[in-house]
């Protein structure tokens, strides 16, 4: 990291190599969607140009997650001006189970899938909050830094988030032991 700091492209480049699952997954869950990619480049290149205002001693990991979390807010918003009717939560999460795919017919896939579509209804924050502590496996402070919040908010948001969801969580446990 410190030769990185000091210009060494050499030694940004295996920051690179290591982080770009972690920010291409977090691009994507936070709803970057098809547009990743593009986003986790854009990130990279923006880090690379402000680690003179990195913080020694600092994780790089969040920082630049912190980064992928501004990038793909600033797509979205993008995304809103243009259209409206842009269904960006359809984007947000892996492959949905199709329903006329023989996958359907497991439980545990109608369970994750009606999880997915739980958690694509939450509102923009919520589903921030949830996908990095759940899908990212972010820590606390983790998610406090990537999404800029106090740590405080990110308890209170998850918490209500979670509230939001137990229905749907709750019909997915009573249908696994229906059919369990």
């Amino acid at each position: 990291m410190a030769r990185a700091c000091g210009g060494d492209r050499d030694a940004y480049g295996v920051l690179v190599a290591r982080y770009t699952a972690d920010a291409h997954r977090t691009a994507f869950l936070l709803g970057a969607g098809d547009d990743a990619d593009d986003v986790v480049q854009e990130a990279f290149v923006k880090a690379f140009r402000g680690l003179r205002r990195f913080r020694a001693g600092a994780a790089f990991r969040p920082w630049l997650l912190r980064i992928v979390a501004n990038e793909t807010r600033n797509l979205q918003r993008s995304r809103r001006r243009r259209s409206a009717a842009t269904d960006r939560l359809a984007q947000t999460l892996p492959d949905a189970v199709d329903p006329d795919g023989p996958e359907s017919r497991l439980l545990t896939a109608e369970a994750r899938a009606a999880l997915l579509a739980a958690v694509h209804a939450l509102p923009d924050r919520d589903r921030r909050v949830v996908a990095c502590r759940y899908f990212l496996d972010l820590s606390e402070a983790e998610t406090a830094q990537v999404l800029g919040w106090r740590r405080g908010t990110v308890k209170s948001r998850l918490s209500r988030a979670l509230v939001k969801l137990r229905p749907a969580l709750t019909t997915a446990a009573h249908q696994e032991a229906r059919h369990g």
